[in-house]
């Protein structure tokens, strides 16, 4: 049952895991509101690198930030969703004073839809500036 229930994604719009984990796991079969089945995706960290390449993106922290973050939304459009779906954001910078500067793209993604969110000073793997992960609710 767990594993009809527990999905991979999987997608080459995002970068290859570096470790022993998955880009994202869906939870299905859900029972949500008003007895509709939905998902939740639980997306992991994602990382400045261009999926591509494989290779870090040039630049500072609005580059990787948006890399970051258009790696969030190829693995949640990989599992059926849409950036929309995002309930819960968590960011990881190197510099917490380039809030404001992570904030200008992160408005970029989310215009409208404003999905609670946490920003932590702490140092990303690898030297990176920014690491993003994510938990989207995907109803079908």
């Amino acid at each position: 049952m767990r594993d009809e229930m527990l999905e991979k994604v999987q997608t080459d719009k995002a970068p290859k895991p570096v470790g022993p984990y998955s880009q994202g796991i869906v939870a299905r079969k859900i029972l949500c509101s008003e007895g509709k089945e939905c998902s939740i995706l639980f997306i992991s960290g994602m990382i400045p690198v261009d999926p591509e390449t494989g290779k870090p993106v040039e630049g500072g922290v609005e580059e990787q930030a948006r890399r970051c973050l258009l790696n969030i939304k190829a693995v949640v459009e990989a599992a059926g969703g849409r950036l929309e779906d995002i309930a819960k954001v968590t960011v990881f910078l190197s510099d917490i004073s380039n809030f404001d500067s992570f904030n200008k793209v992160y408005s970029e993604f989310f215009k409208d839809h404003k999905p609670a969110r946490s920003v932590i000073g702490a140092k990303p793997p690898r030297g990176y500036e920014v690491e993003v992960e994510a938990i989207a609710v995907i109803y079908k």
